[in-house]
């Protein structure tokens, strides 16, 4: 009998978009790909960003979650062969965590045999998370809105709608030498606001989510400012500062945190991509405060999730 195999591909999802702070996310064109065949015992291949960190077995994200669900579930743990190629920066604020949980999860689903939908993926993996953005737009793709189900807050049954973005949209990432931790990034965070702060987020999180359902550009760059996180933030995520004086710039949507940071994410019309590009090679050449930046394009990834085992879609 052949033994079974699973091919996936998990975007990368930049969080908190303008003022959707742990609600708006956006499914980027860089993709953890994961090969998996059942095996004898546990063994890893990874190529890639941060190839030495994915290829280890020892405290690997993909191998625990998977674990996890298959022990949950009363389900025998099938020991897997992983060829993993990554195009997704670790710690950056590029949603390389919630990837690596859906990549997980879908393992699981797929050699415990669960018979889980995508819906069913998306709930585990926001449940895992604790918070339900990058796990909607890393399973659905495109930009994703979402929520606890019912209003049962924070870590209760989640819920997303997702919409597709124009195809002329695009977005360049900005990314630091060093990483944040998303602990440190929430830590600077006020435990309470004013309701002129609150109502302005409210307002711009509804102009920014008509805008993507309508794709109207306009609308879009209304909606992309914050009151909850970016000021905050700022202070240890120094690249937003520096490059907010593109949002004056021809062709840009918007000027947004990726994550918890410390990425920044330049929404822009694909016509725009290599003006900004250099645009921020330029604003960033030389400055010892966040280290060398490198600068990555990615078109916006409208699929999500997609997975195939023994040759056949699993939706």
């Amino acid at each position: 009998m052949s033994k079974r195999w699973l091919g996936l591909a998990a975007p990368a999802t930049s969080a908190n978009v303008g003022p959707g702070f742990d609600t708006a996310a956006l499914a980027l064109g860089l993709h953890l790909h994961v090969d998996a065949q059942e095996a004898d015992g546990f063994g890893i291949e990874a190529s890639g960003c941060n190839a030495d960190i994915c290829g280890t077995i020892e405290n690997n994200l993909i191998l625990a979650v998977y674990r996890e669900v298959l022990e949950r579930a009363g389900v025998a743990v099938m020991p897997l062969h992983l060829q993993l190629r990554n195009e997704i920066p670790l710690g950056m604020g590029c949603g390389s965590s919630a990837a690596a949980r859906v990549a997980g999860v879908t393992l699981a689903v797929y050699f415990g045999r669960l018979g889980w939908s995508r819906d069913r993926i998306f709930e585990e993996v926001a449940r895992l998370e604790g918070h339900p953005d990058n796990a909607a737009a890393c399973v659905f793709g495109g930009f994703a809105v979402s929520g606890a189900r019912d209003g049962a807050g924070e870590g209760g049954p989640a819920v997303a709608v997702t919409m597709t973005p124009p195809e002329g949209w695009s977005a360049v990432l900005a990314i630091p030498a060093r990483p944040l931790a998303t602990s440190e990034s929430r830590a600077v965070l006020p435990a309470l606001y004013v309701r002129r702060d609150a109502v302005s987020t409210v307002q711009c999180v509804a102009l920014l989510t008509a805008g993507f359902a309508r794709g109207d550009e306009s609308l879009v760059r209304a909606g992309m400012h914050d009151w909850l996180h970016e000021p905050y933030r700022a202070a240890v995520c120094p690249l937003l500062p520096a490059l907010r004086e593109l949002r004056s710039e021809a062709g840009v949507l918007g000027v947004t945190l990726s994550g918890a940071g410390p990425s920044v994410l330049v929404l822009c019309r694909g016509d725009a991509v290599e003006a900004i590009r250099l645009q921020i090679i330029e604003l960033t050449r030389d400055r010892i405060d966040f280290g060398e930046t490198q600068v990555m394009v990615s078109v916006l990834d409208a699929h999500g999730l997609q997975a195939t085992g023994n040759g056949m879609p699993l939706w």
